[in-house]
């Protein structure tokens, strides 16, 4: 590792901090993961599941330029405090519901938004947090272990959330989100200070103004932007990929399927968050953005679509989530190396407003194109789709995955030549000099 003991003491916020919200995020994955198979298992359809995330994005993506001119203006500890215990609120309004017998999809789809409206907020801040707490010489190795802890919460997710299931239902997964939630609480109020950073801004600057300087910073830096459209276009796919997999595994197989596909994704990102966090900084940031980001496109759309079993899957899974530790670590880098820390809660948000924006199009998409045009299509039972995706319930999905292996492939091709984003290794040159 590159961090030195002798550096703890250091980086004891960002560790506190780090651990204790990752517990908080297995908690949450957990609630997630269960809810998914729970209103899979009430509708039956791709959209109903999909829809969960589209509520999700939606709020995130309209309010995030403007949550983003908030978290510059007051305290990140307090906003993330305050977004914490309302979303906290709002599981447990699900467990209350559940108890009572009285729960439906609809009431997920409302507390969905509810809990994406606060993610607007606390994300931008959380983001922020971490450039406060860690001096810029250790963003790779921290950068790392973000996404190792990140990893073993995908790791972890279904198998925690399947041993709670059935030990005790929905009702204790969701009890052991809101106990994690209690310990992330409690460590940052008590054991993490922020130090705020200086202003990058005039502090009589009007709201709408420092709302629109995020947007005005990223037409200003075109190498950014067009890295940030990239990755709108990568999460365009994913957010599809995310929609259909749910109707492809449990229509071919059931919920321990899925969860040990899950398993095997979180356990290639362990592989490569260990790469990331021991690995020296590579020449090229970008070349490692893209590339990895080509592995993954080129590799699991096509093995899903195309294969029959849950171990040739879980060989797709891995190939398309080893990578995404490094692209993660490397982007990480390089935005808070060009980005000045004062302005990075509009930047983040103006960033998160559109590259998130595909992500509820794509769940949307997702869900709609399997239940309505490629299932339907796949029943008529032409000899073609039973010889390369199989037959039954599932083979319309497995269509749609060989089609999102084509375009995620091809996204991949033509960004990585983009001038602009290619430049981005001059500017940071520029700035840590």
């Amino acid at each position: 590792m590159k961090i030195k003991l002798n550096e703890i003491r250091e980086l004891r916020g960002f560790l506190i901090l780090l651990f204790t919200q990752s517990l908080s995020s297995l908690g949450s994955a957990a609630t997630s993961f269960a809810l998914i198979v729970w209103s899979y298992q009430q509708q039956g359809t791709a959209l109903t599941t999909a829809l969960l995330s589209v509520c999700s994005y939606l709020p995130y993506v309209l309010t995030s330029v403007f949550a983003g001119a908030l978290c510059d203006r007051v305290g990140k500890k307090k906003l993330m405090l305050v977004c914490d215990s309302l979303a906290a609120a709002c599981t447990l309004g699900v467990l209350l519901l559940f108890m009572l017998g009285s729960l439906r999809v609809w009431h997920l789809y409302l507390l969905n938004a509810l809990n994406g409206l606060l993610d607007a907020f606390q994300r931008p801040a959380a983001d922020v947090a971490v450039s406060l707490l860690v001096p810029k010489r250790h963003y790779q190795s921290t950068g790392g272990l973000r996404s190792l802890c990140g990893s073993l919460t995908n790791m972890l997710t279904p198998t925690v959330a399947a041993a709670l299931l059935a030990l005790g239902g929905l009702h204790w997964v969701i009890a052991f989100d809101l106990l994690t939630f209690a310990a992330a609480f409690i460590a940052l109020l008590f054991f993490v200070k922020l130090p705020e950073p200086e202003k990058c801004s005039d502090h009589t600057e009007r709201f709408i103004d420092a709302a629109r300087g995020g947007i005005g910073y990223l037409r200003e830096n075109r190498g950014i932007l067009h890295l940030i459209l990239f990755l709108a276009a990568i999460n365009l796919t994913a957010s599809m990929y995310n929609a259909a997999l749910p109707a492809l595994i449990l229509s071919k197989a059931d919920e321990t399927a899925l969860g040990i596909l899950n398993t095997a994704a979180g356990f290639a990102m362990l592989i490569g968050s260990t790469a990331a966090a021991v690995l020296p900084e590579p020449r090229s940031r970008v070349r490692v953005i893209c590339n990895t980001l080509l592995l993954s496109m080129g590799t699991e759309n096509f093995i899903l679509g195309f294969g029959r079993s849950l171990p040739v899957w879980c060989i797709g899974a891995v190939l398309g989530w080893i990578g995404i530790p490094l692209m993660n670590a490397n982007l990480d880098c390089l935005m808070r190396s060009l980005i000045p820390i004062g302005m990075q809660g509009r930047v983040y948000s103006a960033r998160n407003a559109l590259q998130f924006f595909t992500i509820p199009v794509g769940y949307f998409l997702g869900g709609l194109l399997v239940d309505e045009v490629f299932e339907p299509f796949a029943a008529m039972g032409q000899g073609w789709i039973s010889m390369l995706f199989g037959s039954g319930r599932g083979s319309g999905a497995a269509m749609l995955f060989a089609l999102l292996g084509l375009f995620g492939l091809l996204t991949c091709l033509i960004f990585r030549r983009d001038k602009h984003i290619l430049s981005l290794e001059g500017e940071k040159s520029e700035k840590t000099q």
